[in-house]
């Protein structure tokens, strides 16, 4: 991370490609802040910070670049869906990264389906003129069952037109899907919706992450009660490759990382062209499992 004399409001959060970009805090937590497995905001009040709180931060940030001749290539605007932001702060916070940041390459945002389906084209052309250029939009699933078991708050289809939207107007679109998220229950379901949604979108990029229920959460209490039921590593694997099997884009090629931390191998490729060699490395590792509940059930318990 580029790091700056800047005091946060709380724990901060950036995609793992942000790594060693500038974070400048535009809201504090998640507008919605209701996603059963999710915690990272639990402990904040969603709101926009004042203008002249983030241009405070920014103007250290040039004092720190000026101190150090360290330029910020890239900046990201947090909490979790800063695009929810009213376009007159975003704009003003563009503005002011332009005066003071005017080499920067790119600038980066949480997105929603919601916030981006509210805002217009013209809105959305407009902070792509500005540098924002691309978004991350936490999909999870595909599939509107799963979506609505962990109150994501739209469906598939909002997820899509809002990924198609974004990317319509100029932004380049980076989707991250959950692996496990639907439990045994909906795992396939998951798989297969997921990839459809993926291939409609077409994004530039897309990642797995694997869901983990942090204790506290509602998820994690769905777990202890056996109403949803966690995926054994191979079944994880076997979601990763179903998935990335049935993903065909509608345009162009996408950029696939599985390269989050919860994951239990790191892969790597660009779809569709490297699907066969990834799906043999996922055939590998899922070979290399062991067989799961009911093949290691003893018989006669069967």
């Amino acid at each position: 991370m580029y790091r700056v004399p800047i005091e946060y409001e709380g724990r901060i959060y950036r995609p793992p490609s942000e790594a060693r970009s500038l974070l400048i805090q535009v809201t504090v937590g998640c507008s919605n802040n209701k996603c059963t497995y999710c915690a990272m905001y639990a402990d904040k009040v969603y709101r926009e910070r004042s203008i002249s709180e983030i241009s405070s931060d920014i103007k250290k940030a040039k004092w720190y670049s000026d101190q150090t001749n360290m330029t910020p290539q890239k900046i990201f605007l947090c909490d979790g869906d800063a695009l929810g932001s009213s376009m007159e702060l975003l704009t003003q916070v563009l503005d002011e990264i332009g005066e003071y940041f005017p080499d920067v390459r790119r600038i980066g945002i949480y997105a929603t389906a919601e916030n981006i389906l509210k805002k217009t084209d013209d809105e959305l052309k407009l902070l792509v003129s500005k540098k924002l250029s691309i978004a991350y939009l936490g999909m999870e699933s595909g599939n509107d069952q799963v979506l609505k078991l962990v109150v994501k708050g739209n469906t598939s289809s909002d997820m899509v037109d809002a990924g198609q939207k974004v990317r319509a107007a100029g932004f380049k679109l980076s989707v991250i899907a959950m692996l496990g998220l639907g439990g045994t229950k909906f795992s396939e379901a998951h798989c297969t919706d997921t990839a459809k949604a993926i291939s409609k979108m077409s994004p530039e990029y897309f990642s797995f992450l694997t869901t983990t229920p942090i204790p506290g959460t509602p998820y994690a209490r769905m777990s202890e009660r056996d109403s949803w039921q966690k995926l054994s590593d191979r079944e994880l694997l076997l979601e990763m490759r179903d998935i990335i099997s049935q993903i065909n884009p509608q345009k162009g090629r996408i950029i696939f990382r599985a390269n989050h931390v919860s994951n239990l191998h790191q892969l790597a490729g660009i779809l569709p062209q490297d699907k066969p060699v990834l799906l043999a490395n996922l055939d590998h590792w899922i070979s290399e499992c062991p067989r799961d509940r009911f093949s290691q059930a003893d018989p006669d318990q069967l």
